[in-house]
């Protein structure tokens, strides 16, 4: 495996009884989430904030990786986090936020979900587009990182997508959307109306379906990574309301 891109580091904080965990999108790293991630230590949570399978490295080690690898790591980190804390909230980016419901649909004792631009779905079109590329000999496509208005931060994600991590993504998310009518637990739903990756759609979606209480906040001035965007300072604040609204007796 090649060596981790600097600042992609996984984060793994000791901290209260309440924990956090916090999970990066596809292509990207922990870089992404970090400055949530930090407030969330600095306000006295136990973190987790794993490195998903092939991300923070180079595209080549994430060629073979699928959707079952970065759910069994997301699984892993969640119970390393259960296993010390007495309530843990999950917060995720992109297919961070997939994973995230994803988890939600398996933990229905997780105290609350923070979804930042998740993934939720995607058209008949674009699945068929991928995979004929791939059918045609093609590894990867240009890539859907860095997403964000603000030029002075930029996402340290990979330059290329690579396209059959991406089908299974694509598969997943398809398979998840028949669970979320059941998951209860309140959901704190960022998203980001010029969104150049996901579309805002997948949001309203998402809205629409879940089982839970659904309170949303749109970053108005933030592209698809809001967490290192323009509304960071809003996503960090609101969720810290959240996070001790659904773990505070």
């Amino acid at each position: 495996m090649s060596q981790v891109i600097a600042g992609a580091e996984p984060m793994s904080v000791n901290g209260g009884p309440t924990g956090v965990l916090v999970l990066h999108g596809f292509t990207g790293n922990p870089q992404s989430m970090r400055p949530l991630a930090q407030a969330f230590v600095e306000a006295g949570y136990s973190v987790e904030q794993p490195l998903l399978s092939g991300h923070g490295t180079a595209v080549e080690d994430m060629l073979d990786t699928t959707w079952e690898d970065w759910s069994a790591d997301a699984e892993a980190a969640y119970q390393s986090l259960a296993s010390r804390t007495e309530s843990v909230v999950v917060a995720g980016l992109s297919m961070g936020g997939s994973l995230t419901l994803w988890l939600a649909t398996k933990h229905p004792e997780i105290a609350g979900i923070i979804c930042v631009n998740p993934a939720t779905q995607v058209t008949p079109e674009v699945r068929d587009f991928v995979a004929s590329m791939v059918e045609a000999g093609d590894v990867v496509m240009t890539g859907i990182g860095s997403d964000v208005a603000d030029p002075t931060s930029p996402e340290s994600a990979y330059a290329d997508t690579p396209l059959k991590p991406l089908i299974s993504m694509f598969d997943a998310a398809i398979h998840t959307q028949s669970a979320l009518p059941d998951v209860k637990c309140p959901l704190l739903l960022f998203t980001s109306p010029q969104d150049h990756v996901v579309p805002p759609t997948d949001s309203d979606y998402l809205a629409d379906v879940y089982g839970g209480p659904v309170e949303r906040v749109s970053c108005e001035r933030s592209y698809h990574v809001a967490t290192l965007d323009y509304d960071k300072e809003m996503i960090i604040d609101q969720s810290l309301t959240f996070v001790r609204s659904v773990t505070t007796p």
